[in-house]
């Protein structure tokens, strides 16, 4: 059964996402629902998929684990795509029609993990276009800037442009004729760079063309477990091109036709 949302997604809310191109919203997964995901994270870690990559850079420290389109290897994920809240609260803050899922993927960096993720933003790496991309991330652990808070910097996702993807992990390349990220870091004072401290439950959400990174998490003790749904919109139409981050399967779209299918299923439709 469904879950529904515990309260409305405010006015001030939207227009954070649609200025800032990133929100962070508190409050909508209670800690049943934390608890169910950090099970199957655990579950995944022992038995991981056919999509886990080597994400973790050379000669660095620690772990940094991830995996993707998990809910079509673990039934505990797909049970939170299907009945919590997420689904309804990406398509209420996108004021969609509907919302399908892309995939989902689990981020996990554990104490003295050195490995960052490099800037980067999430649409150019998938086969869709559209402006209601968007992407959910799950606290699953205390945040702080020691263990690894992402990074978003403000407004990026309004810069009309597009950038190249560039993988994270060293054994795969995309090729696509865009121009790279901006160095981030060695520009950060010409940026409005955000960042959150989150608890279990919170998450945050952003758009598919919002730049984004994070660093290792260099904390003694507490881990980084995040899981990560990434969303579409009604606007969003299937794109696909060559030497893009590996989809599970083909979903057997015409370019240009909407996402719906087994791959990328309809979770929300507005009522009515």
């Amino acid at each position: 059964m469904k879950e529904g949302l515990t309260r409305p997604v405010t006015d001030a809310e939207i227009d954070t996402y649609r200025r800032d191109g990133i929100v962070c919203l508190r409050g909508f997964f209670n800690r049943d629902w934390v608890e169910h995901v950090r099970g199957a994270v655990e579950q995944n870690i022992a038995n991981p998929s056919g999509m886990v990559k080597d994400i973790n850079q050379a000669g660095s420290t620690g772990f940094f684990f991830g995996d993707t389109f998990v809910s079509h290897h673990i039934p505990a994920y797909r049970k939170f795509v299907d009945g919590s809240p997420a689904a309804e609260l990406v398509g209420s803050l996108l004021g969609a029609d509907k919302v399908n899922l892309i995939f989902d993927q689990v981020l996990v960096k554990e104490p003295g993990t050195s490995t960052k993720t490099k800037w980067h933003h999430d649409a150019t790496y998938w086969p869709v276009m559209g402006d209601m991309i968007a992407t959910l991330w799950l606290a699953l652990d205390p945040v702080t800037y020691d263990t690894g808070a992402v990074e978003y910097v403000k407004g990026s996702h309004r810069w009309g442009k597009r950038f190249a993807a560039a993988s994270f992990s060293p054994h795969e390349s995309y090729k696509e004729d865009l121009p790279p990220v901006p160095d981030i870091d060695a520009e950060r004072d010409q940026h409005d760079i955000v960042w959150f401290e989150m608890e279990p439950g919170d998450c945050t959400i952003h758009h598919g063309l919002t730049v984004h990174g994070a660093p290792g998490n260099t904390s003694d003790g507490v881990r980084r477990r995040a899981y990560v749904t990434r969303w579409a919109g009604h606007d969003v139409v299937y794109n696909p091109r060559p030497n893009l981050q590996r989809m599970l399967r083909d979903p057997g779209i015409a370019p240009g036709g909407p996402l719906d299918s087994d791959l990328f299923p309809v979770i929300w439709r507005r009522a009515g």
